[in-house]
């Protein structure tokens, strides 16, 4: 049997499997980058990943075990191995992702999903706050939305509005103008108070039950982050049932819109001088004409 035939995740070629008439209740059913995801038989999920930032779940986890009722993965068991292999056992949320019912699930239960989830976020998960923005431990904090195309590098802690833009314009090429840069800086929000934040409310992470949310997944990333930072990445859509979701779930939750807005635009003038018609509209405010023209 050709190498190339035989599974790299449990070693087994075609003919072993025909050969046998075990059949494995053990699966990959998630695979990404450096991760993978199995589920155990019904009960139990496995997750291994690489040691590489960002990796906070299992902090992440425990701080909200012991300070929130929000329906999370509940830790069997977390090790790490000596090549640097993470590994982290839960125990399963029962339903399915909401990514896969959505289609079909009544107008009254995506309401009161959105409705269910919005209420655990704003009477509990963001009433945890920090003093810095900043992940657990006080390590740096991660996303690639609020500091374009920096996957997987750490930024911070910061500790004022000042500190947080001088790291986010940095992501803003030399040829913006500095009327531009000056402008969109004065329209930026506050950032407190830090707030512990999800950032990653994707459909794919909330779990659905008989048409209730049934928990949230995926926390690796989540860290004390602008106030507005929720309502901002939530806007962030992955396909029409993610964003269908999403413009739901916005409406339940305090309304950051100015602050969206501003991120927007700044995430539009990160192509300078590639500009979209946002990127486009905002230099035409500043008085500006298009990249090359300007007046």
């Amino acid at each position: 049997m050709a190498t190339g035939n035989i599974c790299s995740a449990c070693s087994w070629s075609p003919a072993r499997q025909d050969a046998c008439r075990y059949q494995s209740h053990v699966n990959l059913f998630y695979g990404v980058s450096n991760r993978g995801v199995w589920s155990l038989g019904s009960n139990l999920i496995l997750k291994e990943r690489s040691i590489e930032s960002p990796n906070f779940e299992v902090p992440n986890i425990r701080f909200l075990a012991s300070r929130t009722s929000i329906p999370i993965p509940q830790i069997v068991e977390e090790w790490e191995e000596d090549d640097g292999a993470c590994f982290l056992l839960t125990k399963r949320i029962r339903g399915q992702p909401l990514s896969e019912m959505w289609p079909t699930m009544t107008s009254a239960d995506k309401e009161r999903v959105a409705k269910q989830t919005a209420e655990y976020l704003t009477m509990q998960l963001h009433k945890l706050r920090s003093n810095r923005m900043e992940s657990i431990g006080g390590q740096p904090i991660y996303s690639a939305f609020l500091f374009p195309d920096t996957y997987g590098i750490g930024h911070g802690p910061f500790s004022s509005d000042d500190e947080l833009w001088a790291e986010m314009s940095l992501t803003l090429n030399d040829r913006v103008p500095e009327q531009v840069r000056s402008k969109l800086r004065q329209r930026m929000p506050t950032a407190a108070p830090y707030t512990f934040t999800h950032g990653d409310l994707a459909n794919v992470n909330i779990m659905v039950e008989n048409g209730n949310l049934a928990g949230i997944l995926d926390w690796e990333s989540s860290a004390f982050f602008p106030v507005w930072w929720e309502f901002t990445c939530a806007g962030i859509g992955l396909g029409q049932d993610d964003k269908e979701w999403k413009d739901l779930l916005r409406s339940h939750l305090p309304d950051h819109t100015e602050a969206r807005n501003f991120w927007l635009d700044f995430f539009a003038l990160r192509n300078y001088p590639n500009l979209n018609e946002r990127g486009l509209a905002l230099l035409k405010e500043c008085d500006l004409g298009p990249p090359g023209k300007e007046t």
